[in-house]
């Protein structure tokens, strides 16, 4: 019987994702009626004839929105792929990569080579800050994981302070390059690290989606190791999986994934946490369904709060990576007072 009713969540999430990929699409400054934005996405393979303003439907669908919402839907899944590894390799709700610091290092990593690299032309900075992003949160993961762990176990208290230390080092280190930003770079460090998917190029896409998409497959075979994770790493350990191993193999997955994701899309908080915990109330702790629906959900809500930041302040629109926060931060709220009455 549960495995039925988990079954059901596939389809009703696939269809959520569409239905608000159609919406994306059709939404904004300027509405676009559902039958116009499938011409226009038929008429990748040619010229549209037959559809009203047919050139500027499908430049601001195909050249605009389509990219936003791509990366959008890759960026959710993506992050969420990574909450869910996080909370089960460390047994804990709150072990989220924003909160044990990647998302910090990778941010650290993105300015420096936005702020750094900005003379050597747009075109390589667009190259090298996917890189500069994967090296910092790489590198603020093997010391968080270095500070959290003696004798080959981790211990949580000490991975959320390590994280919080790390992101207090990536803070100080993106003020102080943004002290000695230029105009130019300010602006677009300001945009980015506020999170949004609203000036994503095809070339950015291209350049990320590869890495995310092998990453997350590979998250995919994981799936059961996650399970005997989940109950401790002594048991793990019992069950044959080399541990050790395994932890490395996920940090660095996990990092490489939040590295990318903040490199086209910048700092947006919370899917990783808010996303697993909720499908974990759903449909129960195994990962070889809360991860593949972990995914599709994840793609959801950005694609909301990507829609919802385009008629909050309208004409203009909000960075999505603040609304994220503005859904989220309640819910940390939320579960922080429910650990405490846990705890008590």
């Amino acid at each position: 019987m549960l495995i039925s009713f988990r079954a059901w969540f596939y389809p009703l999430f696939a269809l959520l994702s569409f239905s608000l990929f159609i919406a994306s699409l059709g939404l904004g400054a300027m509405s676009i009626h559902p039958f116009d934005i499938f011409s226009s996405l038929m008429g990748l393979f040619g010229h549209l004839s037959d559809v009203k303003n047919a050139d500027v439907v499908q430049f601001l669908i195909l050249e605009v929105r389509l990219p936003r919402t791509v990366t959008a839907m890759l960026v959710g899944a993506s992050l969420a792929a990574s909450g869910v590894v996080m909370q089960g390799l460390f047994r804990n709700p709150l072990a989220d990569p924003t909160l044990i610091g990647v998302s910090a290092g990778a941010s650290f990593g993105a300015v420096s080579a936005i702020v750094l690299l900005s003379g050597f032309g747009a075109v390589l900075v667009s190259y090298l800050l996917p890189i500069g992003a994967f090296t910092g949160g790489m590198l603020a993961t093997f010391l968080v994981y270095r500070v959290a762990t003696r004798f080959g176990q981790t211990d949580t208290a000490l991975l959320l302070l390590g994280g919080i230390a790390i992101g207090a080092v990536a803070s100080a280190g993106i003020g102080t390059l943004s002290y000695f930003a230029n105009d130019a770079e300010l602006r677009d460090l300001t945009l980015w690290s506020m999170g949004s998917v609203s000036k994503t190029q095809w070339l950015n896409i291209l350049l990320a989606s590869p890495v995310l998409i092998i990453s997350m497959a590979i998250l995919f075979r994981y799936r059961s190791i996650l399970n005997a994770m989940s109950m401790g790493e002594h048991v793990a350990y019992q069950m044959g999986h080399d541990v050790k191993r395994i932890k490395k193999i996920l940090l660095i997955l996990t990092a490489l994934i939040v590295s990318v994701s903040v490199s086209i899309s910048g700092i947006i908080l919370f899917i990783g946490l808010v996303v697993p915990h909720l499908l974990r109330m759903l449909v129960g702790a195994d990962h070889k369904h809360l991860l593949p629906l972990s995914m599709l959900a994840g793609a959801a809500l950005l694609l909301v709060a990507d829609i919802i930041s385009r008629f909050v302040v309208a004409p203009a629109e909000l960075p999505v990576g603040l609304v994220m926060s503005l859904i989220g931060s309640p819910f940390f709220i939320l579960l922080l007072v429910q650990q405490k009455r846990a705890s008590s």
